[in-house]
């Protein structure tokens, strides 16, 4: 998503640039206008062969669709993403002074190495149509020439997602096909060695079975995800951006929190259109880090708020994030099942950032701001408020049993025919055109990560890793204790670490994949429920966006407001950690599980009423303030509580419960002692300002 592309002021990058240079998984290279048409006529012929294969299945199975998709989309990648990687400006400052205009005017096109490399995919892409009903009957023997392009496949996928997400990826890539290759030299009393496998039955079992790059990832990339990115640039290029923010400026005006809770429900509405925390953090600040400079934030705050806020568009319905339509697949679950997993958690985050909003509000005497220019939100609501009829009908239609692909293409063409209502943004043929090009564009980088995500995947099902990493996991827990409990924890902790340092150095998307397959089993063989489990870890791979010190979301809102990286990132922590605490209360004890909505509905709604007043625990310690500044011993209970009543169990609400009276009992006790020297002192200047003259006596 591109909603704003102009810089609000001189010598500023636009929105474009800085998600081009911060997002891990969006396109980084600018084409010339004649090679930019070439790549867009491409990818507009792609969306429409995917919205054919919808309703007109492929009779040669999905196998066979996949081929194609990526003998489409992996080529594009060479052309559209540069073969070295530019360290960002922030790091770089003699890059800082170059202006948009020069910019502009340095086309970088593909070379012809980057040529030769398309080529190269796009025949290694086709090579199993050739004969295609033979190449799946032998994958258990595969020829010479097999081997070969699977080699060349592995090679191919493995460059295409460096140009993506960097090195960390294909690294681990790299690792895991050692491991396949020489885990038979491991001593076999180890719990990782494996019989191994040489490079014919690697490549075979990458490139011709169903566990490899035409596994899960890359069928949920060339079905589920590509729609919603399709979607989404609908959804843009309708108006639907533009409505949402104007909607939130409208509706909260007028008071000193205002423009906090105004970033966070823009936040939470574009990340239906977008679906990226990076892109949302950027189209979202180029228009509102204004007003909130204006209200007095400082810089690393308003990027805090801004990077928190967009970070949000992966956890929130109905679109969330690449991940989440793995879950489904790997669940053999509907989406709108994920969805409901997705909903309390989702409003427990946005209460946080709330309340840590309306507390920096009056901690840091923020000052209301004024905007004639948006009419009332009631106006706006009657005038375009039929932009959220398309995203209604999203779950609409999957509550009536339609599948997740197909809901998402009746919506599109609902959202379609609903962008005639404002002459401004009708989808004209041009705009179109131009919704089908970016739709496919956007899912490139996605298609690079799963089909390299598919790497691993073999491995782990060749091997056994899974399983064999889950029990070194388990037995590093019980080193330090016996107890279930405790066991239980330390592995939950274990994990937690583990997804989080996995996800500063890949995207969520492949973040999420390796986690699932390495890390759940471990989870799952303590009793932890499957469903529990990936959305755990998916919240983690999530969270390592806006985790220092590689958090790309807040990085991008410095860069947009001009704080300090280092210092916007812990601002942007601290407003989301409710969200890093929140999915250990599911996975910990059986009543936790009911916040994704997994019990009856008195269940789901106790639980939720907890964990909120959990989240407002943790949100008066990390602002520092409850009914009043709050002093350490206040904060120190504040957390107890919050740690307390996420645990869930009715001995651990007790103890946080009596924590929080606790906290309030000594802020009351201490405003009252302070308030009898505060009228003294305020007495005593007053008398002096009647003995000077200043008031009369």
């Amino acid at each position: 998503m591109s909603m704003v592309t102009s810089p609000s002021e001189p010598g500023q990058r636009t929105a474009d640039e800085l998600v081009a240079e911060f997002d891990q998984e969006r396109p980084a290279r600018k084409l010339s206008p004649a090679v930019s048409a070439a790549v867009s006529v491409v990818c507009a012929a792609l969306s429409v062969f995917v919205l054919y294969a919808i309703f007109f299945p492929i009779a040669k199975g999905s196998q066979y669709y996949l081929t194609l998709f990526l003998a489409s989309t992996l080529p594009l990648i060479f052309l559209t993403h540069r073969g070295t990687v530019r360290a960002p400006a922030l790091l770089l400052p003699w890059r800082r002074g170059r202006t948009p205009a020069a910019k502009a005017a340095r086309h970088d096109n593909p070379g012809w190495f980057d040529w030769l490399l398309a080529v190269c995919a796009v025949a290694v892409c086709l090579y199993p149509l050739l004969e295609f009903d033979a190449f799946i009957e032998r994958r258990q023997l595969p020829t010479s020439l097999d081997v070969v392009m699977g080699v060349a496949m592995i090679l191919v996928v493995l460059e295409a997602c460096r140009r993506t997400t960097g090195w960390v990826l294909p690294a681990f890539c790299a690792a895991f096909l050692l491991y396949a290759y020489y885990g038979g030299l491991l001593p076999y009393q180890w719990s990782l060695a494996h019989g191994g496998f040489d490079v014919d039955a690697i490549a075979a079992h990458f490139f011709m079975s169903t566990d490899g790059v035409y596994g899960v990832p890359l069928n949920v990339a060339a079905t589920y995800i590509v729609l919603f990115t399709i979607f989404g640039a609908v959804l843009d290029i309708s108006g639907a951006g533009k409505f949402f923010i104007d909607l939130s400026f409208a509706a909260f005006r007028g008071s000193r929190s205002a423009p906090g809770r105004t970033v966070t429900a823009a936040g939470f509405l574009l990340g239906t259109v977008s679906g990226s925390g990076t892109a949302t953090a950027v189209s979202l600040g180029s228009v509102a880090w204004p007003v909130l400079r204006r209200a007095g934030y400082s810089k690393e705050q308003g990027g805090g708020v801004l990077a928190a806020a967009g970070i949000g568009a992966i956890l929130s319905p109905p679109t969330l994030g690449a991940a989440a339509f793995i879950i489904a697949e790997y669940l053999k679950a509907s989406y709108l099942t994920v969805l409901l997993y997705a909903l309390v958690p989702t409003l427990l985050y946005y209460l946080g950032i709330l309340l840590a909003v309306e507390i920096d509000a009056r901690k840091h005497q923020a000052r209301p701001v004024v905007d004639e220019e948006h009419t009332s939100a009631l106006r706006l609501l009657g005038r375009f408020g039929y932009h959220f009829l398309s995203l209604f009908m999203i779950v609409g239609f999957m509550a009536m049993g339609l599948p997740p692909f197909r809901a998402v293409v009746y919506a599109t063409a609902l959202q379609f025919l609903l962008s005639f209502l404002d002459a401004r943004h009708r989808m004209t043929p041009r705009r179109l055109y131009r919704a089908l090009a970016e739709g496919s564009r956007s899912v490139l980088p996605v298609v690079a990560t799963c089909a390299a995500a598919g790497v691993i995947v073999a491995v782990v099902t060749q091997t056994g890793l899974g399983l064999n990493l889950a029990s070194v996991i388990v037995d590093a827990a019980g080193v330090f204790g016996d107890n279930p409990t405790v066991e239980l924890v330390l592995t939950v902790l274990f994990a937690a670490v583990a997804v989080s340092v996995l996800g500063l150095a890949v995207p969520v998307t492949a973040s999420f994949i390796i986690a699932a397959v390495i890390i759940a089993p471990a989870l799952l063989s303590l009793g932890v429920s499957t469903p529990e489990a990936y959305m755990f870890i998916f919240y983690y791979a999530v969270l390592s966006e806006v985790s220092p010190p590689t958090a790309l979301a807040a990085a991008a809102a410095a860069a947009i407001t001009g704080g300090n990286p280092m210092r916007t990132m812990v601002a942007t922590w601290k407003y989301s950690l409710p969200a890093f605490l929140v999915p250990f209360a599911f996975v910990l004890t059986d009543n936790g599980s009911q916040l994704l909505g997994t019990g009856s509905l008195v269940g789901v709604l106790w639980t939720t009423a907890v964990s909120a007043v959990a989240v407002a625990a943790l949100a008066a310690a990390t602002g520092g303030r409850l009914l009043g500044p709050a002093g350490p011993l206040e904060r120190a209970l504040c957390v107890v509580a919050a740690l307390c009543l996420l645990y869930l169990e009715p001995a651990a609400i007790a103890a946080g419960l009596v924590a929080l009276v606790l906290a309030v009992g000594v802020r009351l006790v201490r405003r009252r002692q302070h308030a009898p020297a505060v009228g003294a002192a305020d007495q005593g200047r007053q008398a002096e300002a009647v003995t000077e003259g200043h008031l009369p006596s």
